[in-house]
């Protein structure tokens, strides 16, 4: 481990949501921080997810309770970040058979169901507590810790909270090229030097001297989603459909294994339902999982159109019109890591892989790292 100074300074390498709340979370515990981000903004995962804060599907234990973790910081990081759109909305994990409702039936009769406030709704109390959903339901899982952000404004938002302090700075449109003993080096030639530099590479495992996460058993994961106009109606709450319940680990109860097959285009292209609100209105709707690379460059519309009939399924009506469409691509650890944390050398280190929990863990991933670079000597946020 790195010897650290009396005011310890950090390059962090990537401008996405891990690679800002680990400045963030320097930057407050007193540290310098100059943070390289090599676009112009952040592109990557990090703005092209649904900004849901999941606590509901972890797995038990250590998966679990970093997620709690995250979940109290985001409540503590909210009021200094505002624009980041952070509320506390919950979930709702629809069941529309008899066979997803004793999936959920037995999970929230798991041990810790109450750590992770869930509670099984009948239909009347699933509208209730989202009274948009008119259509087929019969049962809900309700999370009242899941939350939600705007996933296109946090790390700028993030930024933007320590722009006025003299110990932050961000340098935009700087591709790093190398790390190594401190140092990171741009696509210029300048050298960034501290006493750590934290790269958080994201999905880029390759073209990084110093580091390549082609030995590391990092996997890539590509998704399709979309969004549609505003809506004229509220959801109070995210939502998942059925289909979900195939991929959280949460959900991998004795009853699972007794839902029928999935239809071929759901276990072609994995799909789930996952549906989420924007502040302006808008609806985010997704997703698909792709693991086989090369990538690729075109979307697919028969799974937008699964999509769009399975929340219209549940929504009891029309959709507003499609306005935009994206794919994304996302990193993950091995199963046997919560998240990747590679050490280069004494002062350098990489983290990436959170996988579709980067949202979620971002905070807590952020401390966790910290603490064990020696950075924070108590917990701040």
């Amino acid at each position: 481990m790195a010897r650290l100074t009396a005011r310890p300074r950090l390059v962090v390498v990537g401008g996405g949501v891990l690679g800002s709340m680990h400045a963030y979370l320097a930057v407050n515990a007193g540290c310098e921080v100059v943070l390289l981000e090599r676009e112009d903004a952040a592109r990557g995962a990090s703005v092209r997810n649904f900004g849901l804060i999941w606590v509901s599907g972890r797995r038990g234990g250590d998966e679990l309770a970093l997620a709690l973790r995250a979940r109290q910081l985001w409540e503590r990081i909210a009021p200094a970040v505002p624009a980041a759109g952070f509320r506390a909305n919950g979930s709702l994990t629809i069941a529309q058979t008899p066979e997803e409702l004793r999936v959920l039936t037995e999970v929230a009769q798991r041990p810790d169901a109450a750590d992770r406030a869930l509670s099984l709704l009948d239909p009347a109390s699933l509208r209730e507590q989202n009274p948009a959903i008119e259509g087929d339901a019969l049962g809900a899982l309700h999370c009242a810790l899941d939350a939600a952000v705007e996933p296109r404004r946090v790390p700028e938002a993030v930024r933007t909270a320590m722009a006025e302090d003299s110990r932050f700075r961000c340098v935009y449109g700087r591709h790093v090229v190398e790390i190594g003993d401190g140092v990171a080096v741009d696509h210029h030639g300048e050298q960034y030097e501290g006493d750590l530099v934290i790269a958080c590479v994201g999905a880029a495992h390759r073209g990084l001297k110093g580091w390549s996460g082609d030995e590391s058993g990092l996997q890539r994961v590509r998704l399709q989603m979309f969004e549609t106009d505003p809506a004229p109606y509220e959801l109070s709450t995210s939502i998942a459909d059925g289909d979900s319940l195939r991929y959280y680990p949460v959900f991998d109860v004795p009853a699972r294994a007794d839902l029928p097959e999935p239809s071929p285009l759901v276990a072609l292209y994995r799909i789930q339902l996952l549906l989420q609100q924007r502040l302006d209105g808008r609806l985010t709707i997704g997703d698909t999982h792709a693991y086989d690379e090369p990538f690729e460059v075109a979307t697919h519309e028969d799974p937008y159109q699964h999509l769009r009939a399975r929340a219209e399924s549940i929504l009891g009506k029309a959709l507003p019109a499609v306005r935009r469409r994206w794919a994304g691509v996302y990193t993950q650890a091995p199963p046997d890591e919560l998240f990747h944390l590679e050490h280069v050398d004494e002062r350098t280190v990489v983290v990436t892989g959170a996988g579709g929990r980067g949202m979620t863990l971002s905070p807590a991933i952020a401390e966790s790292v910290l603490t064990d670079l020696g950075v924070l000597d108590t917990v701040v946020a």
